[in-house]
């Protein structure tokens, strides 16, 4: 069944995987299933260097290393490099996928190191901040791409919370928003010129095949009792401009 299920017709490349390595320590949403989807829009070429923000157990990584012949740091605050390191090399992939331990606020690198920024499922934890798209864009080359895939929803949450959705909508949930928001989110920095920002066509079917097969049975009771009304899955792919002029925070002053 799992098989059948992850060999979709949407996701051709993400089909051509092991569904066992993929669903290994599987999280809310299918890796690759995302990456394919965003990657529709990011136009990678064989040979850039990518950053992916927030790679969970770096599949989605593998994944791109191996689809698109890019060079990826491959960073996460809380799976271990180690294990991800393991799993790089299982895949023969090691020269060409570094994986690093990183806060997505306190990233290691110099200043317009990638050619690309990509982050599948996890972007939407820190990306809210309103100065947060000023800071990561200096790791990202003038003219260098960004895009993010994640669960969201058709429509902000204003006041109170559908009844269908109020066991599942914990705390956390907050930093969901919609593509429209995500749009007005990076377009009014002048920083950026956004190229994409929109929802999966029936997004919401997609996550709950992805839950069923997992055994995410109360997401799956969820996803169907809302029926693609609130929740779905969007993406957003900006180019940073060239002549983006980035604020620089202040130090304080050593004495």
């Amino acid at each position: 069944m799992a098989h059948n299920v992850l060999e979709h017709e949407r996701f051709p490349r993400s089909s051509t995987y092991d569904p066992d390595w993929v669903l290994d320590g599987g999280f809310g949403s299918h890796p690759l299933w995302l990456v394919e989807w965003l990657c529709e829009t990011l136009e990678l070429r064989a040979g850039q260097r990518v950053l992916d923000l927030g790679c969970g157990r770096a599949k989605s990584s593998i994944f791109l290393a191996r689809e698109f012949g890019v060079e990826v740091w491959a960073a996460d605050l809380w799976v271990d490099p180690t294990e991800n390191a393991e799993r790089i090399a299982r895949a023969e992939l090691s020269t060409r996928i570094h994986p690093i331990h990183a806060d997505a606020r306190d990233l290691p690198f110099s200043h317009g190191s990638f050619d690309a920024i990509v982050s599948a499922d996890a972007f939407q934890y820190f990306g809210t901040d309103d100065l947060y798209l000023n800071y990561v864009l200096r790791f990202l080359a003038p003219r260098g791409r960004m895009g993010i895939a994640s669960t969201g929803l058709v429509r902000e949450m204003v006041g109170e919370v559908p009844g269908h959705l109020r066991e599942f909508w914990t705390t956390d949930c907050w930093c969901l928003h919609t593509a429209s928001w995500w749009r007005r989110h990076w377009a009014r920095t002048g920083l950026v010129d956004v190229e994409c920002a929109d929802s999966m066509p029936d997004g919401w079917r997609v996550w709950r095949e992805w839950c069923r097969v997992n055994g995410f049975d109360e997401w799956v009771e969820t996803l169907e009792a809302d029926a693609g009304r609130n929740l779905a899955y969007v993406r957003v792919v900006a180019r940073r401009l060239e002549d983006a002029v980035l604020w620089d925070p202040p130090r304080a002053r050593s004495e």
